[in-house]
């Protein structure tokens, strides 16, 4: 692959100079920056439940903690993908000129999904049922346009984006429970993350070994949930000078005279450190499964199949960053609770503490638990624009529902005034003008950074963004042809032309030259929307006058190569000046027999 620059100008123009009036070569460069811009997905549905998709931005009003805000920007997105332009199949044996483009569409993917399951936290029942339930979905849902992967949690592909059915049902069948660590339904004492998170973290009884054991055994008195779990422990083998227990599931064999206070101390910090892991590994399988899909050219999905899991206040960052990528990305998050119409727990007998004056608080902390870890399932979707599917048992019928993504999505940006980097959660709200018997999906709030966002990072990420957004962006005019010529069977020369105005770049005078920055992207796609390869070019213009002006008659080309193999393709071209304020991005479909 080789990417070439034509100045369609004064050749002579270029050289002899102390300054050369064009230089080009590969890097990064920083264009300006969003770096407080915070974009919050809106779903409006009428009373019927459809997406309404004729309001415009002054219909909405923005509140931030409470604090109307000026919204900056606005977008409709719509799920209808665009009609790529694709060449007319046909090959040649000598350079010609670029075969004349076909108008009607490319048959190229439309809509990408990504099931990923939670094989982390669904329980082996509800696995079960998850597998036959994906399945049904899959014989039925699954359209020609359609491309869909199997992803879970614990970081496996089971199957990459594919239309093949047969692989799609061979990867669902082999999704296993992941199990790795405590259980707290076997260990004595049980201890949950969520129980473990509040006794470090929200009683900091146990948090550094501060306390000693007379002194958390005085708080146990104040604090109902760590007195019930020492009562708890204190029905255990191996705690407060009875026999040896057996070893527990993660393989330790606990002496008879282990001390209560230690016996607890333990199984907390294992739970904390096994739940801090677990919920990393989620959120982090989602943030990967954005960045994958942010480079499929059509609608994309995620589809999280899961009984929620609890987000600890260290990871809401973590959160945030996953919405805010997958909005930039234009990937909606779905989400649905495969354990159906969901009975709150109570408190189990069989577990140590059955009994006691403290079984009813240890039963409401798992109530608090599982209501915590569901809301989490909630906060995914309403923050990229997505539907929470939960308590139904119709589990094939939710999972057709998210595969399918809103027909409009609101999009509103604010810059938030004054914003201190301290790490804050603030609440936002949307109310839509006069309108009645209407629903809103909306992006519950998002934490404020801990620093300054690096401005050079948040560049990098938006022309990333351009490269691999589907959207069409014609600020500056550039006409993207191809061509091709067959080198083998199995080989051809893939030729990407784009010609750009030159009129319509924005110079900027300094003594006799006229300077801009010009970087130049190409991308190959391949008929699944998987990325090829690619090359970003950036060009340094520092024209005199008379170079200027035949620049801008005549303007310049950009020209790449790819070697390929026979198939269906996307070409994607990139063209922006140095101050990121105009930009052109076009799609391209070519077919190679």
């Amino acid at each position: 692959m080789r990417l070439t620059l034509i100045l369609v100008c004064a050749v002579s123009a270029l050289f002899g100079q102390n300054q050369p009036e064009v230089t080009s070569h590969e890097g990064a460069v920083t264009f300006s920056s969003k770096v407080n811009l915070v974009s919050v997905p809106v779903v409006v549905r009428d009373a019927e439940g459809r997406a309404v998709g004729n309001l415009k931005q002054e219909d909405f009003q923005l509140f931030d903690k409470g604090k109307l805000q000026t919204i900056t920007s606005f977008s409709i997105e719509r799920t209808e993908a665009p009609a790529f332009e694709t060449n007319a199949p046909g090959s040649r044996q000598q350079p010609q000129a670029p075969t004349t483009p076909n108008p009607a569409k490319s048959a190229l993917p439309e809509r990408y999904v990504a099931y990923l399951v939670d094989d982390i936290h669904l329980q082996r029942g509800d696995l079960l049922q998850t597998r036959r339930a994906v399945n049904r979905h899959l014989d039925e849902a699954l359209e020609p346009n359609s491309r869909a992967a199997i992803f879970t949690t614990s970081g496996r592909m089971m199957a990459d984006f594919t239309d093949d059915r047969e692989k799609l049902h061979k990867a669902v069948d082999s999704i296993l429970p992941w199990t790795s660590g405590p259980d707290p339904q076997q260990d004595c004492p049980s201890i949950t993350y969520y129980q473990a998170d509040y006794l470090v973290n929200k009683t900091q009884y146990f948090s550094g070994f501060l306390f000693t054991d007379v002194q958390i055994l005085g708080f146990a008195s104040s604090d109902q949930l760590l007195s019930a779990v020492l009562d708890q422990a204190a029905g255990c083998s191996g705690a407060s000078g009875q026999p040896a227990a057996p070893p527990n599931s993660t393989g330790n064999t606990l002496p008879p005279d282990v001390p209560l206070i230690r016996l607890v101390r333990i199984a907390v910090h294992q739970a904390l450190e096994y739940g801090n892991r677990d919920t990393s590994f989620s959120l982090g399988a989602v943030k990967d499964i954005v960045r994958r899909m942010s480079v499929m050219p059509g609608s994309r999905t995620i589809v999280l199949v899961s009984p929620g899991f609890i987000l600890t206040q260290d990871f809401r960052s973590a959160e945030y960053d996953v919405l805010d990528r997958a909005i930039r990305a234009g990937v909606t998050v779905n989400t649905i609770d495969m354990r159906g119409l969901y009975a709150m727990p109570g408190f189990d007998a069989s577990q140590g503490g059955a009994g006691t004056q403290f079984g009813g608080v240890l039963a409401q902390a798992a109530i608090s638990e599982a209501s915590q870890a569901d809301d989490v399932l909630g906060e995914l979707a309403d923050g990229t624009g997505g539907t929470f599917f939960h308590n139904d048992n119709g589990l094939k019928e939710g999972l057709n529902l998210l595969a399918a993504r809103p027909e409009y999505i609101y999009v509103l940006g604010f810059s938030p005034q004054n914003l201190k980097y301290d790490g804050s959660y603030h609440t936002l709200k949307v109310k839509v003008g006069n309108l009645r018997n209407v629903t809103l999906q909306v992006r519950r709030g998002y934490w404020a950074p801990n620093h300054a966002v690096d401005a050079a990072e948040e560049a990098r990420d938006e022309i990333r963004e351009a490269v691999f957004s589907r959207d069409e962006i014609q600020d500056i005019p550039v006409d993207v042809q191809t061509e091709f010529f067959r080198l083998t069977d199995e080989k051809t020369e893939l030729t990407v032309t784009g010609h750009l105005e030159g009129g319509a770049l924005q110079f900027r005078r300094a003594q006799d030259r006229n300077n801009d920055t010009v970087t130049v992207v190409a991308g190959l796609f391949d008929a699944n929307g998987n990325y090829i390869s690619g090359i970003q070019r950036i060009v340094e213009l520092h024209l005199r006058d008379q170079t200027l002006e035949g620049l801008e008659r005549s303007g310049f080309t950009f020209k790449e190569v790819f070697n390929v193999a026979p198939g269906r393709y996307v070409v994607r071209m990139v063209v922006r000046d140095g101050e990121g304020k105009t930009m052109a991005a076009r799609n391209k479909g070519v077919e190679i027999p």
